[in-house]
């Protein structure tokens, strides 16, 4: 019995503890912008573009962004492979690799915030926009992969994914979310717009999970699904935010919460009953928006989900292609 409750306050403790240094964390990057409300940037020119760079970059300003995503990027790669390769097993504390991860992820948040503070520019100013919200949305096409086999891809039932690609991803995810945590977290400078302090809050979140490798509160259903859920609510704060209450929050909120029902809901034990009514509440909830919004701009509802299940499909077919051509060479040299 003491066995258990240990588990139990092992999954439940450090979630908790993350979400109390994240919200840290966001303040401090809130009390830190205002240092660089001088900083003159040029007039906003669209949706592919992205506003807080540098209209005069240097090869400083460049390189400090670069250099610093690249040191960051290769620690977190080398403490997964560290633990993918000397720990291997999971606990309900903390392993030093854990703790190790903590620190180095503090102490590159700190290094991009003094960054910003001297230089300003993240990786905005040489990539698109879209690289950085493409990583974030490969990352949750990601998990909907692995998680196919628990917990189904469409209202509990299983797509017809290859065994072999799911435990392709489940070992090595950690790799990909790592890349799509990082990049996105030094695409931006470290501002204080209401924008930035949503999404900030968001990524000190996935690097706290990042950094929980092997633990109990890693797999924490609960809080894996929160982490997934939260994107709904940065792509519609977000876009209410730079569009206001006329703008495409709608797609966001309700394309990332149609996922949430047609495939993440089901991973949890929630009873049929209750998966009833939270589905029922959402399709009211979306017929008195578009009641307001018009019925004409309903279809928006179903492009988040549609995109993501074909990225489902493609990203399982890229995985399950090399892994057959070295499958079937191993065959011929045997």
């Amino acid at each position: 019995m003491t066995g258990v409750l240990d588990d139990v306050r092992g999954r439940t403790r450090l979630p908790l503890i993350g979400v109390a240094a994240s919200a840290v964390l966001t303040g401090v990057v809130w009390l830190l912008g205002q240092r660089l409300h001088g900083v003159d940037l040029l007039p906003d020119q669209g949706a592919s573009w992205y506003y807080w760079k540098l209209p005069d970059p240097t090869f400083r300003t460049r390189a400090s962004a670069w250099l610093g995503y690249a040191a960051h990027q290769v620690v977190s790669w080398g403490l997964i492979h560290h633990a993918q390769t000397r720990v291997r097993r999971y606990t309900t504390g903390l392993h030093p690799v854990n703790v190790v991860a903590l620190a180095a992820n503090a102490g590159f948040i700190g290094l991009h915030a003094a960054q910003t503070q001297v230089f300003y520019d993240g990786l905005a100013q040489d990539v698109s926009i879209f690289s950085s919200q493409g990583s974030v949305v490969l990352l949750l096409v990601a998990v909907l992969l692995m998680e196919n086999r628990r917990r189904g891809l469409f209202f509990g039932r299983r797509a017809p994914i290859s065994a072999d690609v799911v435990a392709f991803a489940r070992r090595y995810h950690g790799y990909l979310f790592s890349w799509a945590v990082v990049y996105t977290f030094w695409y931006h400078p470290v501002e204080s717009s209401s924008g930035h302090l949503v999404g900030f809050f968001y990524m000190f979140l996935l690097l706290f999970q990042s950094s929980l490798m092997f633990t109990a509160a890693h797999t924490n259903r609960w809080w894996t699904l929160g982490l997934e859920v939260m994107v709904a609510v940065h792509g519609a704060l977000v876009a209410v935010m730079n569009s206001g209450p006329g703008g495409a929050w709608p797609m966001f909120l309700f394309g990332f919460v149609g996922v949430f029902v047609i495939t993440q809901m089901h991973g949890v034990g929630l009873s049929a009953a209750t998966r009833w009514w939270i589905a029922g509440s959402v399709v009211v909830a979306a017929a008195c928006v578009y009641s307001w919004r018009g019925f004409g701009k309903v279809d928006e509802v179903v492009r988040i989900p549609a995109i993501e299940y074909l990225l489902v499909a493609v990203l399982a077919l890229l995985v399950w292609a090399p892994l057959r051509l070295v499958r079937a060479g191993a065959r011929r040299r045997g």
